[in-house]
């Protein structure tokens, strides 16, 4: 006859002997008279336990954890054995049951069904559509707040490739996407909800509607207002879009391993001699003729050289100009530049890379979707942002139509005039490339003559890049497609070269007669050019020595004033400028520039900002006191202040100023010796 024990305990609190929870038959709460207060009752084989709690609370939780082991053990065993498939979707249906109305509050309590579930469809793959689809609607209530497990991630995105159009795909799987979209942190840590997010957005595409359905759905993803109030749908998103586009020319990036690097491809890789057989990139010459005579083709003679993988064809030219940065490049073992490495010889007006259809499909699919996420006001920054260290295999920017097809994205960046978002067609950092140079002319992308290549400057220029650093790049790269459409009456273009006139960056006579020359053939040049001569002829009288040494304008002037003062005489001895107290924004530091003694600064509570200070740092290097006190700039203008060598006193009390940049700023101005941080976050 069994007899009730009361578990002993040993001094760590745990019991002598362990009991697995297989083996209890019975939980049961002790409710007669003089029973032991807040104790359970376990039926074993042979016996009974008492577990007595310390409350009725912490009894209540042991008993509904203790029933709950229970019977997920009981379904377990069923489900490891399943007969009729009629039986075993109605234990489904009772096993999701009890997890929807337990009322113990812990993740495990929906996941353990999911999990055994999803162990069930791995381990009996002759189910038909119908079992599939009658587990899927059995199992949809848990989805509701879990993601689903590996393993029936991979069922799932079977089911939205063998039957996009079934119901299931649309009333089941919208709302378990939705909430990976929502809440998913990192794809990296559970790639099948991506690999499932992917098949299901296909799986949208496979409608009679097409493209109009996943359009629904991305703006069911963004809301209809405004903001998304979910800010990790877009990065989700775009992941997934990454990962999709990475797919479709995964045959050819997994052939890299014995195939040309950038540099290799860049120096011409004639030593083929040194690499395996089949290579996946492989040089081939365009003609048998080209064979026999290359070996007496000149250095400076062009050699135009196609390099294939599998289908893939890619011309790569190599002139004069190339060689010469080659030979400048040469002990430099860093990878080269992508651009270099893809520019497009003028023979090869296409570049064809053959993807099989389903592999056409997806990537239509993808750079729709980024289209569709450029379009919305509020995701464009980060979309740029995310972009902008251009995120695609070197395969993908070879092919023809994933660039053609992207350009509208980059388009949208172009037009987008809040300087967060166009900053991101530049290079994330030196010595890598952007956005910029992949669509401008000689670019691999370039496909227009240069028209986004003029949209994507004039953004620029109007913003803050109206830079010698950026001109002077813009001189050494890209000056022939400039003079180009500065010919057909670009008037960016114009001023763009009419700049690089102005702030002297070209130092050759000839090529100065040929800006100058190309200004004059059209009116606008012209117009411009005549401007830019009076401006000269200014800029000499306002730089003559002579006039004051020190100069305070008074409280409530403006930009307009401070241009008028300056263009009455001549102010060559100008050496200390108080602008303080002014309404003077930006726009004066155009002006300012221009003086070439001056030495102290005061730009106290002005309208001063980033953009200033970053045309100031390039042209008055010799500035030694500069007050920018109760002044809107922030950390993306004040580091530029660190060429300014001569900086003596800076105050920056009550800016945007971080302690990260204050240190960056004391460790690259040597001859700083009076700061005022007070009032930021340095201080």
């Amino acid at each position: 006859m069994c007899t009730d024990i009361l578990a002993k305990l040993e001094p760590t609190g745990y019991m002598e002997n362990s009991i697995s929870y297989s083996a209890i038959e019975d939980v049961q709460l002790l409710s007669w008279e003089n029973a032991p207060k807040y104790c359970l009752q376990l039926t074993i084989p042979g016996g009974t336990v008492l577990l007595q709690a310390a409350n009725s609370y912490l009894r209540d939780q042991w008993f509904h954890s203790l029933q709950w082991k229970k019977k997920i053990y009981k379904y377990k065993k069923v489900l490891s054995n399943p007969g009729r498939w009629e039986v075993v979707l109605k234990e489904i249906r009772t096993l999701v049951d009890m997890a929807l109305t337990s009322p113990l509050q812990d993740d495990s309590i929906h996941q353990a069904p999911l999990e055994i579930v999803s162990k069930l469809l791995s381990e009996n793959n002759n189910l038909t559509t119908q079992d599939h689809e009658s587990i899927i609607v059995a199992i949809a209530p848990l989805l509701e707040n879990n993601h689903p497990p590996p393993d029936l991630c991979e069922f799932f995105c079977k089911h939205c490739r063998e039957r996009p159009r079934s119901m299931v795909v649309i009333e089941v799987f919208t709302p378990v996407v939705q909430r990976i979209l929502k809440h998913n942190m990192d794809f990296g840590k559970c790639p099948r909800l991506r690999l499932f997010t992917q098949e299901y957005i296909l799986a949208l595409n496979e409608l009679n509607a097409g493209m109009e359905v996943v359009k629904k759905f991305i703006h069911s993803m963004h809301g209809p207002t405004g903001q998304c109030p979910h800010p990790r749908v877009l990065p989700n998103l775009v992941a997934v879009c990454l990962a999709a586009i990475y797919s479709c020319y995964e045959e050819f990036i997994n052939s890299r391993d014995n195939s040309p690097s950038l540099k290799e491809i860049r120096n011409g890789c004639q030593q083929q001699c040194d690499r395996k057989p089949n290579l996946p990139l492989r040089l081939l010459h365009t003609s048998p003729d080209l064979v026999s005579q290359e070996a007496t083709l000149t250095e400076s003679r062009l050699k135009p050289v196609i390099v294939t993988s599998n289908e893939i064809h890619v011309e790569v030219e190599r002139n004069n100009t190339a060689n010469q940065k080659m030979t400048a490049n040469v002990g430099n073992d860093s990878e080269p530049n992508l651009i270099d490495c893809l520019m497009v010889s003028p023979t090869c007006s296409t570049m064809s890379i053959e993807l099989s259809t389903q592999a056409d499909r997806i990537l239509g699919c993808y750079v729709e979707i980024l289209k569709m996420l450029s379009d919305y006001d509020d995701w464009r920054p980060a979309l740029a942002s995310l972009l902008q260290p251009i995120p695609f295999p070197k395969e993908a920017l070879a092919h023809e139509k994933f660039t053609k097809e992207l350009k509208y994205v980059i388009q949208r960046f172009a037009e987008d005039p809040r300087q967060e978002v166009h900053s991101c067609l530049l290079s994330v950092r030196a010595g890598k490339d952007g956005w910029f140079q992949l669509y401008s002319p000689g670019g691999v992308a370039c496909d227009d003559d240069g028209e986004l290549f003029a949209s994507m400057v004039h953004i620029l220029m109007g913003s803050c890049y109206k830079t010698k650093k950026f001109l002077l790049s813009l001189a050494e790269n890209k000056l022939g497609p400039c003079m180009l459409l500065a010919l057909r009456g670009n008037q960016t273009m114009v001023e763009i070269l009419c700049l690089m006139l102005e702030y002297n960056i070209i130092d050759n006579n000839d090529t100065q007669l040929q800006i100058i020359s190309t200004l004059e053939s059209t009116d606008v040049g012209k117009r411009m050019y005549e401007q830019l001569c009076d401006r000269q002829r200014e800029l000499k009288e306002l730089q003559r020595k002579g006039g004051p040494t020190r100069l305070t304008l008074p409280s409530k002037s403006t930009d307009a004033d401070l241009a008028r003062l300056l263009s009455s005489g001549s102010f060559g001895n100008l050496e200390n400028l108080s602008l303080a107290f002014t309404n003077v924004t930006s726009a004066c530091a155009e002006h300012l520039i221009k003086l070439p003694s001056l030495k102290q600064l005061n730009l106290w509570s002005t309208q001063f900002g980033d953009a200033g200070l970053r045309l100031l740092s390039e042209h008055l290097t010799m500035l030694q006191v500069l007050n920018l006190c109760e002044t809107p700039v922030t950390d993306a203008g004040l580091l530029a202040l660190s060429s300014m060598k001569s900086l003596c006193s800076l105050n920056m009390n009550s800016t945007k100023l971080s302690a990260d940049t204050y240190e960056d700023l004391k460790a690259k101005l040597p001859n700083l010796k009076e700061v005022d941080v007070r009032y930021t976050e340095a201080w």
